[in-house]
């Protein structure tokens, strides 16, 4: 007795059009409230930490300043630094210092990119820079605790 033939299954390939992603403003958060979740709206202010931390940095948008920090330190990458962004505080650019658990405003002349990860390389550079300024209250604190 002959075997029953098979037929293979037929593919269909559907074209669909290619929704464009809407280019959100990078300033949203300067400009208007930021509230966006249903979570924010309720309580009325930004939730910072919505950003994506797992976000590699693009170590070709390296600041100057942050090149030659790696090359001192001897550094291959900015480890603890990765999950620093940019974020708003009172509706101003800031960075959140975890030393101080506060935010450290960008100062008002500091001109920002369009672009996220060039915010964020910045934010870096000056979290770095505030941390090792006399300014820094771990300096006060230092002072007053130092044991030798």
């Amino acid at each position: 007795m002959a075997k029953p033939t098979q037929k293979k299954p037929v593919m269909k390939v559907v074209k669909t059009a290619k929704a464009t992603p809407k280019k959100e403003d990078v300033d949203k958060y300067l400009k208007g409230k930021g509230l966006d979740s249903n979570r924010e709206k309720e309580i009325g202010q930004h939730i910072g930490y919505r950003y994506d931390v797992n976000l590699v940095p693009d170590y070709s948008r390296l600041t100057p300043f942050l090149k030659k920090y790696m090359e001192v330190m001897g550094w291959d990458d900015l480890n603890w630094l990765e999950d620093v962004h940019m974020g708003y505080e009172e509706g101003r650019a800031a960075v959140f210092d975890r030393n101080v658990n506060g935010w450290v405003t960008i100062p008002p002349g500091v001109k920002l990119p369009d672009n996220q990860q060039d915010r964020d390389m910045i934010a870096r550079e000056l979290l770095i820079k505030f941390q090792m300024s006399r300014k820094h209250p771990m300096v006060d604190l230092n002072k007053a605790y130092r044991k030798f």
